[in-house]
């Protein structure tokens, strides 16, 4: 059992970077809401690159990495910065077009997508025919909600009728919500998981698959893990990934989990609530990505 025992609250990301040399970062909750970049973000990313300690952006987005760079650029994101992002859906896409895994053997290539008209850049370059009607479908492709503001319970018949025909979905998106300029949306996690609930199979990818974290050490290849730490707000996939992915977790408090915690520094029993439900046990806090 793994108990809240001293984890540190730190003011910001300075003393974490005199602890580590390379860095994961996640970034909705972390470097901006979805509609804006967090003060103090640029600066310390400015920090980091002129000390010598690089980063990987690694988001649950289910678009393409181009995709995302392109949307933090428009908020404000300086362009030398994002040319290391990996988003779940680039791993997605990666999957589609490979077809190496066993997983693809049984299946023709026609698909049905649930999700924003925003992630269609997913499919571009893809060898596979999409459709319209569930029965029509080899796979359902999940990205997410259609409209912001919709509930599970709008797609009940869909996941009744994909799991009554045995349709395997993939999920290009494993968190349950995000927070969008203030308010709480559902993601394709969320919908995934009512599937999994309804017997269907799915296919996840992102955190807190070890997979995605392979990739991003690629990236950082010349660093042992006990030299990298990742950033990021959701004990359920940014702490629990990092963990399986044997490197240190730092909370940011001020993020999905913000309500519950009180404010900052955390209250300690609520800490105590999430590090006992998750099984994750940070080896800091912060209270957002500044310096």
């Amino acid at each position: 059992m793994i108990q809240n025992h001293d984890i540190p609250s730190y003011d910001g990301m300075q003393a974490i970077a005199d602890l580590y040399d390379a860095f994961i970062l996640d970034v909705w909750g972390v470097l901006h809401d979805g509609v804006t970049l967090y003060p103090g973000v640029v600066d310390v990313l400015e920090r980091l690159t002129a000390a010598g300690k690089p980063f990987v952006m690694l988001t649950n987005a289910p678009r393409r990495s181009s995709a995302v760079a392109d949307s933090m650029i428009s908020m404000g994101m300086p362009s030398e910065f994002c040319g290391k992002i990996l988003s779940s859906g680039e791993a997605t896409f990666l999957d589609l077009k490979e077809r190496v895994d066993a997983f693809y053997d049984p299946l023709g290539s026609r698909f049905l997508h649930v999700g924003p008209d925003r992630d269609r850049n997913l499919f571009v370059g893809l060898d596979w025919e999409e459709v319209m009607r569930v029965g029509d479908c080899d796979l359902i492709i999940n990205t997410g909600p259609w409209e912001d503001g919709e509930i599970v319970a709008d797609y009940e018949d869909l996941l009744q009728q994909g799991a009554s025909l045995g349709l395997p979905m993939i999920c290009a998106n494993p968190d349950l919500v995000v927070v969008r300029g203030g308010r709480e949306i559902i993601c394709a996690g969320s919908l995934a998981l009512r599937y999994e609930e309804l017997g269907g199979t799915v296919r996840w990818f992102g955190k807190p698959r070890l997979e995605i974290y392979d990739y991003c050490f690629r990236e950082l290849k010349k660093f042992d893990k006990s030299q990298i730490a990742a950033i990021g707000d959701s004990f359920r996939t940014d702490l629990a990934g990092a963990t399986k992915a044997g490197i240190s977790p730092v909370f940011v408090a001020g993020g999905i989990h913000a309500e519950e915690l009180g404010g900052y520094p955390p209250d300690p029993s609520a800490l105590a609530l999430l590090v006992e439900k998750w099984q994750v046990r940070p080896v800091g806090s912060i209270p957002g990505f500044s310096w």
